[in-house]
């Protein structure tokens, strides 16, 4: 018997935002301590003495709730219906007519709750075991304590990214904490959730699942999937639901709203598939300009340089979104001005270029609703967190245009064959980076020969010293000449911070 078992300790709310990417599903460390007792209220009393024991360490989950909410949302055909891709994206069977019933009044309570509608609980503890010659998995599931057990639950597995090259394929959930007690999802390419209906019950502190497959590779999958497989890294993330009693002020996360949306915009239009270019490079290791801080006491002529910028920007989270202070900026009515003019053409331009791509119009809707948080410039004098909004919107689109908008890209642009020209080079970024988490930071190619651009009276004279038969100098390379900085927009309990990291992305070439 092979167990496996992990801590899930994830927020409930966003930072909010991508990430993207996303980030936050915890990782395994193999403990080699002796196997735990009956007293740390664990499953061990079901674990025989030679099993493997794996401990989860809790991170965030950024913008979990928000996540699934969207997807909620997203799901349903006017409130009523389920579309094909929502019966898909939570693995509803098509005579699942129980759970496409929870589903919807999922989200037309959650919806008409102003996205407030739900409450989350998060497992103490949970247990994947599999037994020899058994097909059968079986999940253990700890919860706390809590008067939200009196109502009605929905389990959700949220898998880190929706199944992908995979037959549909039929998985049976079984449980006395289930209701009914025996239910079956459909799995398939683009499922991203698991939805179970469970029991009202205070004394249900454990639930433990049997999940059958029909096939021996979906048990595989699933158990890579629950334990990390090979990878020692979780990739679902298991969360009880609960209709909520009471609605909380929305208007106080405007700002956790926002930058969830950020995200999910961002991972749109930088989708995961194109990602894995590289091995994720720390940005760390790069030299960068002191950190600038965003908020009420930034500078007019700080804040009028970065909306004029046209470097790209990345989103970064290094700690917990939930304690993220609310961002504000005070800018002075002509900076507003400059601000609304340079955000409304960027939205037209992003747009109109999202409406020929295929899968175009999600993310225009996406788009639609980060203006519609922003509130800017709904009113004469917008507030401090819409002055905010606004301006990371037009930082982002920016970024988005430099790779969705037609202009002269590195690779067509330098047309000179096997000379010395600029090539489009795009590396990955290290996970945190929520999105893009990759750069296109180009690079330089070709042969140096006369006549050169951008080059040195040096470099002419060592070409011509070469072909006169001196052949066994260095001859000039093709080099960067000219380079644009990666700004980084850091989110973190501190505040909103700027990091500028100089001569990043190559603009010109030259031989040197």
């Amino acid at each position: 018997m092979a167990l496996y078992i992990f801590n899930c300790g994830l927020l409930t709310l966003c930072w909010a935002v991508f990430c993207v990417a996303m980030p936050g599903i915890p990782k395994f460390t193999e403990d080699k301590t002796p196997r735990p007792t009956e007293k740390t209220g664990d499953a061990s009393k079901m674990t025989p003495p030679h099993s493997t024991v794996s401990h989860l360490v809790p991170q965030t989950a950024e913008c979990f709730l928000e996540d699934t909410l969207a997807a909620l949302g997203e799901a349903s055909e006017n409130d009523s219906k389920l579309t094909q891709e929502g019966s898909t994206l939570f693995g509803i069977c098509a005579e699942s007519h129980g759970n496409v019933s929870v589903l919807v009044d999922l989200v037309m309570k959650a919806k008409r709750k102003h996205r407030d509608g739900l409450e989350v609980m998060h497992p103490t503890e949970v247990f994947l075991i599999e037994e020899e010659n058994k097909e059968a998995l079986t999940l253990i599931f700890g919860l706390p304590q809590s008067p939200l057990l009196q109502r009605t639950p929905v389990l959700l597995l949220a898998f880190e990214s929706p199944f992908s090259g995979g037959a549909l394929d039929q998985i049976t959930f079984s449980g006395q904490s289930l209701q009914p007690n025996t239910q079956a999802i459909c799995v398939s390419e683009g499922t991203h959730y698991i939805l179970l209906t469970g029991q009202a019950s205070v004394e249900h502190q454990r639930w433990i699942l049997s999940v059958g497959t029909k096939s021996l590779d979906m048990k595989e999958r699933i158990k890579a999937l629950l334990s990390g497989g090979s990878t020692g890294r979780s990739g679902v993330t298991p969360v009880l639901l609960f209709l909520s009693e009471e609605k909380s002020d929305s208007s106080s996360s405007q700002p956790l709203h926002f930058l969830c949306e950020l995200r999910r915009f961002l991972s749109d239009v930088f989708p995961r598939q194109n990602r894995m270019l590289s091995s994720p490079l720390k940005l760390d290791s790069l030299q960068a300009l002191p950190s600038v801080a965003l908020g009420l006491s930034s500078s007019e002529s700080l804040l009028a340089e970065l909306m004029n910028s046209s470097a790209p920007t990345i989103f970064s989270f290094t700690g917990s979104m939930f304690k993220v202070r609310r961002g504000e900026l005070a800018m002075s009515p002509g900076l507003l001005e400059e601000l609304k003019k340079g955000l409304e053409h960027n939205v037209m331009q992003v747009m109109q270029v999202l409406r020929d791509k295929e899968g175009g119009q999600k993310s225009i809707k996406r788009l639609e609703r980060l203006v519609e948080l922003c509130a800017f410039p709904n009113a004469d004098l917008p507030s401090g967190e819409s002055q905010y909004c606004a301006f990371l919107l037009l930082k982002a689109l920016k970024t988005v245009g430099r790779e969705i908008l037609p202009q002269p890209r590195a690779t067509r642009s330098s047309g000179l064959g096997t000379l010395c020209g600029l090539r489009s080079l795009t590396v990955s970024l290290e996970r945190y980076v929520v999105s893009p988490d990759t750069a296109t930071i180009n690079n330089c190619h070709g042969l140096c020969k006369v006549p050169m651009v951008k080059t040195t009276n040096h470099a002419v004279l060592v070409i011509k010293h070469i072909e006169s038969g001196n052949v066994h100098e260095r001859a000039p390379c093709c080099v960067p000449v000219a380079y644009e900085p990666l700004e980084m927009v850091d989110h973190n309990e501190d505040g909103t911070f700027l990091v500028v990291r100089p001569d990043v992305v190559a603009k010109e070439c030259g031989c040197h």
